[in-house]
């Protein structure tokens, strides 16, 4: 009976570890789907533009939020936010204060033009296809960092789920639950980063050069690891 207690136990143990793998697994099969696109892409355009667009969203989100009153703006730290990240010089005060019919949305397609201006002017000081070669790199890296540090938040968040067990609640669904919000905190975080490098770095031909041989040296270092 003892025996058949233990053995049950293992099962379950090992179908718990399943699960939890599952949750993993299928996350990343979403981000390697993503980085073979990545890859057999000429160039990635489309991609960035959608990034830009979410992001120019968030941020407003963030200082702006939709459908709230202008006593609860923070326009100083939306624009403190997009010059330190973006590069973004905007006189998004003096122009509510000019133009009182200049509100939330106004401001979103301000702030989304803007970055596109900035970003067409880089593409005529460096070239099309250096800016191109740049943004698939930039993506294809930050993807791959931050894939790594979301799978060590991952074990982290595993090994301690279990004590879900004490507060009434079932372990595996806080898991996946969160594991869920850890997924896409890392998508919107990837997003912003891309975004924020792609903007502030004056991009040179060597530059692209130098980040696509960092990337393949880190890749080649996982790779060793893992077979190691």
């Amino acid at each position: 009976s003892a025996q058949r207690k233990v053995q049950t136990y293992n099962f379950d143990v090992r179908k718990n570890l399943l699960e939890y793998d599952d949750v993993a697994n299928e996350q990343r099969k979403v981000v390697y789907e993503q980085r073979d696109e990545l890859l057999g892409a000429k160039h990635i355009a489309d991609t960035i533009e959608a990034i830009r667009e979410d992001v120019a969203n968030e941020i407003v989100a963030q200082f702006i939020p939709p459908e709230s009153l202008e006593e609860q703006w923070d326009v100083p730290g939306l624009e403190n936010q997009l010059k330190e990240s973006f590069g973004l010089e905007l006189a998004i005060q003096k122009r509510l204060d000019d133009d009182k019919g200049f509100h939330e949305a106004e401001i979103r397609e301000w702030v989304l033009s803007e970055m596109l201006k900035s970003h067409e002017e880089k593409i005529e000081k460096a070239g099309a296809e250096v800016v191109r070669d740049f943004e698939k790199t930039v993506l294809l890296q930050t993807l791959d960092q931050f894939w790594k540090e979301h799978l060590a938040n991952m074990d982290h968040l595993r090994q301690g789920i279990h004590l879900r067990g004490y507060a009434q609640k079932d372990p595996k669904q806080e898991y996946k639950r969160e594991a869920f919000t850890l997924f896409t905190d890392m998508l919107d975080a990837i997003k912003f980063h891309v975004l924020e490098i792609v903007s502030k770095v004056q991009i040179a031909e060597e530059d692209v050069e130098a980040l696509e041989a960092q990337r393949k040296q880190q890749s080649l270092m996982d790779q060793q690891r893992v077979q190691t």
